[in-house]
């Protein structure tokens, strides 16, 4: 998908044309359902103002900043981001840095320095657990009431659940993920859960054993379980999808080797290729089995080879 989307990283940079339009504010991590169905209301307000539609985040987040050094949450980092709140139709991303200045800005301060003198926006799209300002100060009853004052609407979007009692929340999608279960993620996103890089040189162990593998590091991304999963590969050259292909993939340090830092290790089927610096999606479908280390290489490729025929059916069946 090519981006069209414009991107804005300072209010400064803010173009009259994408000033006054009606802004969906959030951190949109994962870019799921409830988000999806966030964004779209934002939109029908803009088409019936005939204004832009815009989202308004923080990059890194609020959560990077106060834990810095601490494992990755991230189920989208910014590219990813961008891309899928693009695909949306979204006018524009504002993606401005949550710095100690932000930190320590009044609610008040957010409202009259961003949104009101910034972003001159028509209209502020929030859900119901929004929070603002310096020690989380303000909520969308204080932003509704500064709204009113200062000449722009507001619309608290209703919480959208995944059941009777649970709602769809990164948080619940991060767990399923932690627990090996990456078709109920998949449900909540509305997409599989997809870890995007380039391919990166590795040890070149795999192609020793019959196994040619696409090595991507996990940078920025939350560590689902590690283990085999049966997965969907996308091969892109810049923002376009040029080929697909299904797969098996380990992720995790490779117990037999010890690998320093978690890697993704992907096998194509029906491949046969240079991957090298080229940039992939690799979906994960369905796990199949935690790491193990083997008491030989021998059982090792034995049991790549059953990973790899238990991965073939499951994504067979679709």
């Amino acid at each position: 998908m090519i981006l069209d989307m414009r991107v804005f990283r300072h209010l400064a940079d803010i173009p009259p044309a994408f000033q006054g339009a009606v802004v969906a504010i959030g951190n949109f991590d994962g870019v799921h359902l409830g988000h999806q169905a966030l964004i779209a209301q934002a939109m029908r307000h803009a088409e019936a103002l005939k204004v832009p539609c815009a989202v308004l985040c923080f990059e890194p987040s609020s959560r990077e900043f106060f834990r810095p050094g601490a494992e990755p949450v991230r189920l989208t980092p910014f590219r990813s981001k961008a891309h899928r709140l693009a695909a949306l139709g979204v006018d524009a991303m504002f993606a401005l840095a949550f710095d100690a200045d932000m930190a320590r800005q009044s609610a008040q301060d957010f409202v009259l320095d961003t949104l009101v003198g910034g972003l001159k926006a028509n209209c502020i799209v929030v859900g119901s657990d929004f929070r603002f300002g310096h020690g989380r100060g303000g909520n969308a009853t204080v932003l509704a009431y500064m709204g009113a004052m200062e000449g722009f609407g507001v619309e608290v979007f209703p919480t959208v659940m995944a059941g009777s009692d649970e709602k769809i929340s990164s948080t619940l999608i991060r767990s399923h993920l932690r627990a090996g279960n990456p078709g109920e993620a998949a449900r909540l996103l509305g997409r599989p859960f997809a870890i995007e890089g380039r391919v990166e040189h590795g040890d070149q162990r795999g192609r020793t054993l019959g196994f040619p593998t696409a090595n991507m590091t996990l940078d920025g991304y939350i560590h689902p379980t590690f283990g085999i999963y049966a997965v969907r590969i996308g091969i892109y050259e810049g923002d376009v999808e040029v080929a697909r292909h299904n797969g098996v993939a380990n992720l995790g340090i490779r117990p037999m080797y010890k690998a320093k830092e978690p890697l993704l290790e992907t096998f194509l089927f029906d491949f046969d290729g240079d991957l090298y610096g080229k940039h992939l999606s690799v979906e994960l479908i369905a796990y199949l089995r935690p790491e193990a280390k083997f008491a030989s290489v021998n059982d090792l490729v034995a049991q790549m080879g059953r990973d790899k025929e238990q991965a073939r059916a499951i994504l067979a069946g679709g």
